[in-house]
């Protein structure tokens, strides 16, 4: 975190000016034209490219879920995970459609963290556990996709928001799986509980994750940070993922750069989340399944931009004539 790379303004400048010179009117691609812009200055090359694309799935068990957190059992995770192997969720039908290599990273599902509404989720040694399998989990691509699978993690994200940017269970708790309003109100009332255990004393947000967080998402931290340092770019995905990103964000304003939104997710205080971390989300298709699954479709956003802008040819090239100067 004390060295994170910075993006190469000299790629940024020639896909801008790339950009001015296609056959089209300035700007008219519009947040299509930063994509390119974007990729271009974190890949640190020109053109970018957008082929090459790795996703990860990381899954985690919470001992919160005996509250009653969820509407699905605690079982599913692993049951998920099993799906997930067998080719069968619906990340896996978005990777295919991507040509994306897909990594499926259990961890530690027979043992769930401990009941943040008690005791803490996890010790600092499981947390840096979990944040050095995320963080050696990354191959290097054009674009990595990070995402989630655990019951009850909509809870501890919504817990981590409040403890980090403020507020209290009625802020940050949403359905989730499919809760109706009184099971909303109980998650909250649970994720009041464990703020009162857990903000007696200051903290950072290492600490703040380690007393509130999970395995899976301190795996997507670590993730997030390991594909700065090897300037890889990342599309965040919902609810989950963007409260992994709040963790590094919260260490260093800079640390989430090389990260755009892929979309923003259905769960109430996802603009919440959003707003915090600076980030404009690419799409809003009322989604909310996790799993990367929003990331995978942004993927095909930022992949459009990238062959746009490499493909389109400029005015000379096209031997079109460019906007007239003013007279």
């Amino acid at each position: 975190m004390r060295d994170l790379p910075s993006p190469d303004a000299d790629a940024a400048a020639a896909t801008a000016a790339r950009n001015d010179r296609l056959t089209k009117p300035p700007g008219s691609l519009g947040r299509l034209e930063e994509t390119a812009v974007w990729m271009a200055s974190w890949q640190g090359r020109h053109p970018p490219r957008a082929s090459d694309v790795f996703c990860m799935v990381f899954a985690g068990n919470h001992g919160v879920t005996a509250r009653g957190v969820s509407a699905f059992p605690a079982d599913v995770t692993e049951q998920m995970v099993a799906n997930f192997a067998a080719g069968g969720a619906g990340i896996n039908q978005l990777a295919r459609l991507l040509d994306a290599r897909l990594e499926v990273v259990p961890l530690s599902l027979e043992r769930p963290t401990g009941d943040i509404s008690r005791e803490p989720a996890m010790t600092a040694a499981e947390t840096c556990d979990a944040f050095r399998k995320g963080f050696e989990t990354v191959q290097k691509a054009d674009i990595a996709l990070i995402g989630d699978m655990g019951i009850g993690n909509t809870t501890v994200a919504a817990a981590l928001g409040a403890a980090l940017f403020g507020g209290d269970g009625a802020d940050w708790a949403g359905p989730g799986t499919g809760l109706d309003q009184e099971g909303v109100d109980h998650k909250a009332a649970v994720i009041d509980r464990a703020l009162e255990r857990h903000r007696r004393q200051p903290a950072d947000s290492l600490e703040t994750l380690a007393s509130l967080g999970g395995r899976e998402i301190a795996a997507m931290a670590g993730a997030i940070l390991a594909c700065r340092l090897n300037r890889t770019p990342v599309i965040l995905d919902g609810f989950v993922n963007c409260a992994a990103a709040s963790v590094l964000h919260c260490l260093d304003a800079r640390a989430l750069d090389h990260c755009v939104a892929g979309h923003v997710s259905a769960e109430p205080a996802a603009g919440r989340f959003l707003d915090h971390l600076g980030k404009k989300p690419l799409l809003d298709l009322g989604m909310r399944l996790g799993e990367g699954s929003g990331a995978a479709c942004a993927a095909l956003v930022v992949r459009a931009a990238v062959a746009l802008h490499d493909g389109m040819a400029t005015f000379d090239e096209a031997g079109v004539s460019g906007k007239r100067d003013d007279p």
